[in-house]
């Protein structure tokens, strides 16, 4: 579950992060009153589940009433990305001397916490690791002791910062990784992490994950959760239970079992093609749920081919020939499908497809094949 910025920030303080004033607001009447209450200058930001604001021009310098009024009512009802803004956050200008870049991230492949410091901040952190990846200093953190003085003196010294802030930005980073075990976060960054003309060291955005398997220990947060703030295929994912991530290309994915839904988005991009999203229908996928699938992923207006990998174990293959025939007999499919069935009840499965002789369905043996073919059936 992601945050918005202001949602983040709100957890910030809570644990002793240092942040700017600032206030949540959804017109441009609002935006003007908590201007007039923080005092000018102030920042007007638009407030999305996306990164990219700045360059979009969801985030405006305002010096007085008018400018308030012309920047707030320009970006509301913006669309950054996809996202439209339908919040904005008024927040007091600061005095920026220096941005570093700051993050605590869940490292699967180490199944440890790491924390991440880089004196090059305000910038992307895929552009900072490509211009300079020394420049970004990574520590990984023992959960049974937590982060340690040493870890942000470590790390500073590492990342080349101001001598004169290393102790305040060791103390921010100590704050953030509260935030991160006390709220069963997986991802909390700050960018830019600021250091004033005073020097002061303050956390000038937010942005925070929620693992969602967790949120029920913290009903306040889950209280955050605005459905108008997700994407469209991805809420409709999570309302029938399905575990679907959207991606950027053209080509649908559904495989029951994390693992084998990966292994097919490699073999896809191998074979020269993009995928679409990640959906995992799970064991035991019933024929609803195969109907359920079709529908989010069709649903993607960008998908041109769809590609079924089920391996039968839990899952029987003939449930998910009668679930893709249901969802043909209930759905107008206008793209091709390539299903590849192995494992429990395969041969019923495929025969179950032979018989329904469904339009443009391609059924291979291999998961290869199939990849090669959807590939091409998608142009």
């Amino acid at each position: 579950m992601d945050l918005l910025e202001y949602q983040g920030k709100a957890l910030f303080e809570k644990h002793g992060v240092a942040v700017p004033h600032g206030r949540p607001v959804s017109a441009p009447g609002e935006a003007v009153e908590a201007a007039e209450e923080l005092g000018y200058p102030v920042v007007v930001k638009a407030q999305v589940l996306i990164g990219g604001r700045g360059k979009a021009g969801g985030i405006k310098l305002a010096t007085d009433r008018h400018a308030v009024e012309e920047h707030a009512g320009a970006i509301l009802g913006m669309d950054i990305r996809g996202f439209p803004v339908r919040e904005l956050y008024i927040e007091r200008a600061s005095d920026i001397a220096e941005e570093y870049y700051a993050a605590i991230l869940l490292d699967r492949g180490a199944k440890k916490p790491m924390a991440m410091l880089s004196r090059m901040g305000g910038m992307d952190v895929e552009a900072i690791a490509e211009e300079d990846p020394d420049a970004i200093v990574r520590v990984h953190i023992d959960p049974l002791i937590g982060f340690q003085d040493f870890h942000g003196r470590r790390l500073a010294f590492e990342a080349g910062i101001a001598e004169d802030v290393i102790r305040p930005v060791g103390s921010l980073l100590a704050g953030l990784y509260d935030v991160f075990v006390k709220e069963d976060a997986t991802l909390v960054e700050v960018n830019p992490l600021l250091v004033t003309g005073d020097r002061d060291v303050i956390a000038l955005d937010s942005k925070v994950t929620i693992d969602s398997g967790a949120v029920f220990r913290h009903p306040d947060i889950a209280q955050l959760r605005n459905i108008g703030d997700e994407d469209e295929q991805e809420r409709m994912a999570k309302e029938r239970g399905l575990t679907y991530v959207k991606l950027d290309g053209n080509i649908g994915v559904l495989g029951n079992g994390a693992g084998l839904v990966m292994s097919t988005l490699d073999v896809v991009a191998q074979a020269g093609g993009d995928p679409a999203n990640f959906l995992d229908a799970g064991g035991g996928s019933k024929a609803e749920a195969i109907v359920d699938a079709v529908e989010v992923i069709l649903s993607n207006p960008k998908v041109t081919a769809v590609l079924f990998n089920i391996f039968g174990g839990i899952t029987r293959c003939d449930e998910v020939a009668r679930g893709l025939v249901t969802a043909f007999g209930q759905i107008d499919v206008t793209v091709p499908f390539v299903v590849r069935l192995d494992g429990t009840n395969d041969e019923e499965g495929r025969r179950i497809l032979a018989e329904a002789d469904l339009p443009n369905v391609h059924v291979e043996r291999t998961m290869l094949g199939a990849a090669a073919r959807v590939v091409e059936l998608a142009g």
